[in-house]
């Protein structure tokens, strides 16, 4: 299938490693020129070696984005290199492991720093790369968010900022003047994913049949899924074949999640 986005320009925010890195490498192979940013420049560096092997441009931009101006110094190396972006993906994000696990005894700086680096950081790029994909007339904004961003069960504080991402994406893609300028805004909700020198990793390697238990007991498939599993998904939305989805929050889970 042709998914109509080669030689397009693509831009996704935490892409040197996990899920971003694998909508990257995805993105390149259908022949999207890619940009990535992340905060560690080795990680970028060997990222950037595997997209460039696919024959496209890369840019890779080390930069905790979870700052205002970084995510400037992003947006303008950006500029400077290609003079636009049609297609962003706001992958940074994470904290469901921060805090303690009684609300009230976790700080309100653990609380605006996971809705700032969730919810803030995918705001930010996303008015800075409008006025862009308005001109052009064609954009896709993807912002990966989380089943708990759409129900229960989660530590609050990254409930209430992936809600948000995915307030965010469903507000703008009822705007008649950003949809009608051929925008889409989408947002796409992984369920336990298995990435290297992740929480889940390290409770693997701490006793694997414990491990091997608890997926046979509480997910539905018997495993978490792969970041190749979500790449799918969010490479597709982002493709002149998704023409028609817009503002719509899709779960990649394996049937992990409880809502309808």
């Amino acid at each position: 299938m042709d998914f109509g986005i080669a030689g397009k320009y693509a831009l996704v925010t935490g892409g040197s490693r996990g899920i971003g890195k694998s909508i990257a490498l995805l993105l390149a192979e259908e022949g999207c020129n890619v940009a990535i940013c992340a905060r560690s420049q080795s990680d970028i560096n060997a990222t950037a070696t595997e997209i460039e092997a696919k024959g496209v441009a890369v840019l890779g931009i080390a930069a905790d984005v979870t700052e205002s101006s970084e995510v400037e110094k992003v947006i303008n190396t950006v500029r400077q290199e290609w003079g636009t972006i049609h297609i962003l993906v706001n992958n940074v994000g994470g904290g469901g492991r921060w805090g303690k696990d009684v609300a009230e005894e976790t700080s309100d700086d653990v609380w605006m720093d996971v809705f700032n680096k969730n919810a803030m950081v995918a705001v930010r790029f996303t008015k800075a790369i409008i006025p862009w994909m308005k001109k052009q007339r064609w954009g896709r904004i993807v912002t990966i968010t989380s089943i708990y961003g759409r129900e229960g069960g989660g530590r609050p504080w990254f409930n209430m900022a992936k809600a948000a991402q995915t307030s965010l994406m469903k507000c703008l893609g009822l705007n008649k003047d950003l949809t009608r300028s051929g925008i889409t805004f989408n947002s796409v909700a992984p369920g336990s994913i298995m990435i290297p020198k992740t929480g889940w990793e390290a409770e693997r390697n701490r006793d694997p049949e414990a491990f091997d238990k608890m997926l046979d007991e509480q997910f539905t498939l018997g495993r978490l899924g792969t970041p190749e599993e979500v790449a799918n998904v969010v490479v597709f939305l982002c493709s002149e074949r998704a023409s028609l989805i817009n503002g719509a929050s899709i779960v990649v889970d394996g049937g992990q999640g409880r809502s309808f």
